[in-house]
């Protein structure tokens, strides 16, 4: 089993001077580091609780796994596994609304394990491997199988109130991947810039083929359909799943996918200007009006503002320094990951920080991982108009441009949700403000299974209006992508 500290890249050669533990604090919704508590053995190999139907667990091999366990619960959805140990609640904190349902009486089966892999940065079930992985099979299953990846640098289960209980409760086996690599130090991994990112996409691909394998073993015949799914980097990994291996697919639905384009926009564009602005706006005085007018250029929407002072504090300085760190790690020197909340104008400042202007290298390392708008099969993108972390016009308004380009137009549907924002947690906060997503979300699976099932065309791509005085409990329970 590999050391607890991941591999440095090779052709770097240096040490950290500056540790990015401290933003770990400030990171809570996009990093996690809690391990999962381990469940109980029990004599014949497998462990958990009982129930389900156990009589096929002992022939479930996932095709190329380093490691496995196979455990029959009662309940396979958090209803059940959080007590059980078989999910993580800090995997998927902050994610969803407090007032999200959660789904009852789905037993089946659960598989958990990894994959070779030579990082660390896992913690969970004490394994301190990387490559780690779910599957979930439901005894009542339809025949479908949705694969996902997980937000930001989160674990394996961060998926798991969002989208895995939903899908479970409908009669789908469910399987996610923690990309490869995780946690805030992710960049670490790999041997070249870049890397780190693109194993996430191979990750997924190889969990794909091992999980329709595993639900072939279990109810003896292949999955009818495979769709992907995924919010923020999860969505990023469907976008590049569909354009790279459509043939695995069916189709996908995209939950504001993180968008990368050599050529930008991408984060590393509109991330500096905002911790270069942000605090003259935020201070006020002489200065403010501009740096304003600085912050709506970037992406930052005029109506947005009262979101901007938690994303400072939490989301742009470190998703810019280790995303900046595993791209372009010479920017900063020997520096690891730079300088948090550094001043514009100090030496190697991410603030001031000009993409554009980055050696070839830089550019090149972005290729690796870039998406090009070329998708294979049907695909559904939602994404809110007040997301300040990906904000939409400079992300998904661009993708869907780029996927018209390439003459894909006819299998995609895009839908602008007015009112949305990056993480539904932070309706809870801006109840009056912001709707939650996941309706949305789901709407979208619904509308993608029923273009597959009987060929109905999902509406028009449009912007789905915040209704006047919406009831905060009636948003959570619908997200209508028609007009009405």
């Amino acid at each position: 089993m590999p050391a607890i500290d991941p591999p440095r890249r090779a052709s770097r050669g240096r040490l950290p001077a500056r540790s990015v533990r401290g933003a770990l604090a400030l990171s809570a919704l996009l990093v996690t580091l809690a391990a999962v508590p381990a469940a109980a053995g029990q004599p014949d190999g497998t462990r958990g609780g009982g129930a389900g139907d156990c009589a096929s667990s002992g022939r479930l091999k996932v095709p190329g796994a380093e490691r496995q366990e196979v455990s029959c619960l009662a309940e396979v959805t958090t209803a059940g596994t959080v007590a059980s140990g078989h999910t993580d609640p800090a995997d998927w904190a902050g994610l969803t609304p407090a007032g999200l349902a959660t789904p009852r009486g789905v037993p089946g089966i659960q598989i958990d394990g990894y994959f070779p892999d030579s990082s660390a940065t896992n913690t969970n079930h004490g394994w301190q491997h990387d490559a780690q992985f779910v599957i979930r099979l439901p005894d009542r299953w339809n025949g479908g199988l949705v694969v996902a990846g997980t937000p930001g640098v989160r674990e394996q289960y961060a998926n798991d109130r969002a989208i895995g209980d939903w899908v479970l409760s409908r009669g789908y086996a469910f399987a996610s991947t923690d990309k490869g690599n995780t946690g805030a130090a992710f960049h670490r991994d790999g041997a070249a810039p870049g890397d780190a990112i693109a194993e996430w996409n191979e990750r997924l691909t190889q969990l794909t083929r091992a999980a329709r394998t595993v639900v072939a073993q279990r109810y003896h015949r292949p999955a009818t359909r495979t769709l992907a799914t995924g919010m923020s980097n999860g969505g990023y990994l469907v976008r590049w799943q569909l354009e790279n291996h459509p043939e695995l697919y069916d189709g996908g639905v995209d939950w504001e996918g993180t968008l990368w384009r050599t050529k930008g926009p991408n984060l590393l564009d509109f991330l500096p200007p905002a911790l270069r602005a942000y605090p003259t706006y935020a201070a006020g005085g002489e200065g403010a009006g501009e740096a304003h007018e600085e912050m709506v250029a970037a992406g930052f929407p005029a109506g947005s503002e009262f979101l901007w002072p938690y994303h400072h504090q939490v989301y742009w300085d470190v998703t810019q320094r280790i995303y900046r760190e595993e791209l372009d790690p010479d920017y900063d020197g020997a520096t690891e990951a730079g300088t948090p909340f550094c001043a514009p104008g100090t030496p190697a400042c991410d603030a001031d920080y000009a993409y554009a202007a980055r050696p070839r290298e830089v550019h090149e390392a972005v290729r690796k991982i870039a998406l090009t708008g070329r998708i294979g099969k049907p695909l559904i993108t939602v994404h809110g108009t007040l997301d300040v972390q990906l904000p939409i016009s400079k992300d998904s308004d661009v993708y869907a441009k780029m996927v018209r380009d390439a003459g894909r137009g006819g299998m995609f549907r895009y839908y602008r949700v007015e009112g949305g924002t990056h993480v539904d947690s932070l309706v809870d906060t801006f109840p009056d403000a912001l709707r939650p997503l996941v309706p949305c979300h789901r709407s979208a699976f619904t509308a993608m299974e029923s273009w597959l099932g009987r060929g109905k065309q999902p509406p028009p791509s449009r912007t789905v209006p915040l209704p006047d005085a919406a009831d905060p409990a009636a948003l959570l329970a619908r997200c209508p992508l028609t007009k009405e």
